[in-house]
């Protein structure tokens, strides 16, 4: 083949997360996010979940050895332009993920720290949210927190939409450099979300509640759009704003679906995108 020596690159996304056997959240709604918005999508599994719309019947923990194995893998040969961590099951898979952002030198590292399921049960130990929150809260870009895991971080609950800024900066404080503090569990017609910077003022994102019994995986599809906003080239300002404009659409297309017996998935794919091709720097033989 004759030799180029100017070629193009996918925007690559690497989600560690754990994996959904029914498809509407962990790593199945990242990869589907990832394509939708025109982003190449790679997984590291942190744990095996039979689970379906109805809830979780079992999980798995991936040995944290192999979860830095599959992270390898990825970087060292396809690299990675931001990355989404979701579900991590212990102390040592923590370890092995602030390991990798530092070793790699990771940039654009979108944190949901998944600690609460949505019927309210703890998904993570008092450990390993120790170590999450020592580990990673600095480590990352930003972490997206819904209501339930800033109260339980916070050691209070966030009553109503005015006391979301407070709890944002709170929660920046414990040694974040960006909170996206989600409100979708308050009452009320409307959901606000608010973002917090070290340094800036706090943005307020606000939007009509869609009345859908789908919305399965919102969390994890929310954070894995920033994380391809920012891999597209997007400040994190403008990765949230578009990243909830995507999720409001996913909602409002899936509403009308049945999947399943309980809460159904999103519509991730209501107008996909075709893998965006991105200018890489050009190549000389060696």
């Amino acid at each position: 083949m004759p030799f180029m020596n100017h070629s193009y690159r996918y925007a690559r996304v690497l989600t560690i997360a754990g994996s959904d056997s029914g498809g509407g959240a962990g790593i199945q709604a990242d990869l589907k996010t990832f394509a939708a918005l025109g982003c190449y999508g790679m997984s590291a599994i942190t744990a095996l979940t039979a689970q379906n719309t109805i809830g979780v019947q079992g999980i798995h923990a991936v040995p944290a050895e192999f979860l830095k194995a599959q992270i390898q893998s990825v970087v060292e040969d396809i690299g990675v332009d931001a990355v989404k961590i979701g579900m991590l099951p212990t102390p040592s898979s923590v370890e092995v993920v602030a390991w990798a952002i530092d070793h790699y030198k990771l940039t654009h590292v979108v944190l949901d720290p998944v600690m609460v399921a949505s019927s309210g049960d703890r998904l993570m130990a008092d450990a390993t949210v120790q170590v999450l929150v020592r580990e990673l809260f600095p480590r990352a870009s930003v972490i997206t927190p819904n209501l339930d895991e800033a109260a339980l971080l916070l050691g209070r609950d966030i009553p109503n939409a005015e006391a979301l800024s407070s709890a944002a900066q709170d929660l920046l404080a414990i040694g974040s450099q960006a909170v996206l503090l989600k409100g979708g569990h308050l009452l009320g017609g409307h959901v606000v979300d608010v973002l917090v910077q070290q340094g800036d003022h706090p943005k307020r994102f606000e939007s009509p509640r869609i009345a859908s019994h789908n919305v399965h995986g919102t969390g994890c599809t929310l954070s894995s759009a920033i994380a391809a906003f920012l891999a597209l080239g997007n400040v994190l300002p403008d990765a949230v704003r578009l990243a909830h404009a995507y999720i409001l659409q996913a909602i409002a297309q899936g509403a009308d679906v049945t999947t399943g017996h309980g809460h159904g998935p999103l519509n991730h794919g209501f107008d996909p995108v075709p893998l965006i091709k991105l200018d890489d720097k050009p190549r000389h033989p060696s």
